[in-house]
Formats: C-alpha cells, sequence, structure tokens
C-alpha cells in the first residue's frame, strides 16, 4: 500500500509543479489554491509513505515521477519544446528511478 501511496503522491507533485507555474508566482489565485492544496496531499503522502519504505528509493520514486510527468505536461500542454535530447533524459530517470529500486535496501 505505500507504493500505491508515493506513486499517487508523485502525481500530485507533478499537480504542484504545474500549478506553482500557472500561479504567475502567486498571482493567480485558483492556481495558487491549487499549488496549496496538491503540495500539502504530496507532501504528506510522501510522508506517510517513507514511515514504511526506504528513503533513497521512496524519494527518488516521488522525485522521479514528479518531475518526469512535470516535463511531459510541460511539452504537451504548457509549450516547453521537445527534442530528443529531453526525451533521452526522461528515460534515464525512469532508468534510474527502476534501478534504485532493483538494488534493493541492501543493509
Amino acid at each position: 500500500m505505500a507504493w500505491v501511496v508515493l506513486v499517487v503522491s508523485g502525481l500530485f507533485e507533478a499537480g504542484w509543479a504545474v500549478s506553482l507555474k500557472m500561479s504567475n508566482g502567486f498571482t493567480r489565485l485558483w492556481w495558487t489554491v491549487s499549488f496549496a492544496v496538491t503540495a500539502l496531499i504530496s507532501f504528506a503522502g510522501l510522508a506517510w509513505a517513507m514511515k514504511q519504505l526506504p528513503a533513497g528509493p521512496a524519494y527518488a520514486v516521488w522525485t522521479g515521477i514528479g518531475a518526469a510527468l512535470t516535463a511531459v505536461i510541460g511539452m504537451i500542454w504548457l509549450g516547453d519544446g521537445v527534442s530528443t535530447l529531453k526525451l533521452v533524459s526522461l528515460g534515464l530517470i525512469v532508468s534510474g528511478v527502476i534501478g534504485l529500486n532493483l538494488a534493493g535496501g541492501g543493509h
């Protein structure tokens, strides 16, 4: 269950990142409210999941999902440029997160 909460929290991380962009420096009320709500949900989920999961892989999954999804949203809906290097870099982020999880905790 902790992994499910963590993945959902990563989705909300992308939500707060996009909301932060759209808030235009906290000058647009509803985007600012969206930022606050999605950030609270994202951090609360991360905090809950990290009570049960190793810190490194959990944080990597959370940030990896958030960063990759935010970049994709930027490219599709926010007018960010798309390039082969960006797509390869997104693949490397995903590969790194998978690699950390496959490496295990190793105490």
